[in-house]
């Protein structure tokens, strides 16, 4: 019997960037996999030669994201794809955190400005949900945080406080100029000391964990790539926050027919009370971090392998 040939897909200058690569890559041929790097956009990449496609660094999909969803439909249809199509489209918006809360998941709350509403162009009513965001019993630090709901990487992604309403109002007004939807979130101050819990879930099951040190220290996010650099450090999650992400994972499979994810990345903050909430939920291309979590790392490729 042939090796199980994976395509690991990426994006152009992804690969050499990602820490991942590295070690998934060893770990998956240690189980007995041929394994290849592809870029997601290369015309001569023949994916049907493979039997699993695992989405892992296309970075780049951002700036066309139906043109990305457009091959994600088409590579579905001649092989197996991780995550699937339809978990790939209805993640890659996260308008899907709206949807979460309406399921009564604990979700960092979250106000969308969408650029094809009727009167937030050119923004006459911004200022007004920027400042009900400062006054949400969240924002105990009167701080706020505008990002894209299609973005990666925290590209487009910056802190304002109280005193920069007009500074964050523009931020807004530039996004949806461009025709990107908004969304608008308290900064918790729990991010500057305790960071944020990310964990790995692969078929439902938790796989391993790291802590995310705060990224918007100063204003807009630092990103020089593809990527903004974060600070990274193994961590063991609390009891509650494990809860939090198998219940998280369990609405996402709801929303999306009862098909579950094969990997899930879940990033949890601590709310003013301690309650943990759910700041993002990654299906579609989340860095792993296995680099602090060794002894994981052969356990995800035999998750991998079983998806072959």
């Amino acid at each position: 019997m042939s090796a199980p040939r994976v395509a690991l897909a990426t994006s152009t200058g992804a690969w050499e960037v990602d820490d991942d690569a590295p070690v998934l890559l060893a770990a998956l041929e240690a189980e007995g996999m041929a394994v290849f790097p592809a870029i997601w956009d290369d015309p001569d990449v023949d994916w049907s030669a493979f039997d699993l496609v695992v989405i892992r660094s296309t970075w780049d999909y951002t700036d066309r994201l139906e043109e990305f969803l457009d091959w994600v439909d088409r590579i579905e249809a001649v092989t197996t794809v991780a995550n699937p199509a339809p978990t790939i489209r209805w993640n890659t918006d996260k308008h899907y955190l709206g949807e979460l809360a309406r399921r009564g998941i604990s979700v960092v709350p979250t106000t969308f400005v969408d650029a094809g509403d009727a009167g937030t162009t050119p923004g006459s009513d911004v200022p007004d949900v920027l400042t009900a965001v400062l006054d949400d019993a969240a924002s105990t630090r009167r701080e706020l945080v505008v990002k894209p709901t299609v973005g990666a990487g925290s590209k487009d992604t910056a802190r304002y406080t109280g005193d920069q309403l007009d500074d964050a109002a523009t931020h807004v007004r530039r996004l949806l100029d461009d025709g990107r939807d908004v969304m608008v979130q308290p900064y918790l101050a729990s991010v500057d000391d305790v960071g944020e819990t990310g964990m790995v879930l692969l078929d439902g099951r938790f796989s391993h964990a790291f802590r995310k040190g705060a990224l918007l220290l100063d204003g807009p996010a630092q990103v020089d790539g593809l990527f903004a650099v974060e600070q990274i450090s193994s961590r063991t999650p609390d009891d509650d926050e494990l809860e939090l992400a198998a219940a998280v994972v369990a609405a996402a499979t709801d929303a999306l027919d009862g098909v579950a994810p094969r990997y899930a990345r879940v990033d949890v903050l601590r709310g003013p009370d301690g309650t943990p909430m759910l700041l993002e939920l990654e299906l579609a291309e989340p860095s792993f971090f296995l680099w602090t979590a060794p002894d994981a790392v052969a356990e995800v490729a035999r998750s991998i392998g079983g998806w072959a």
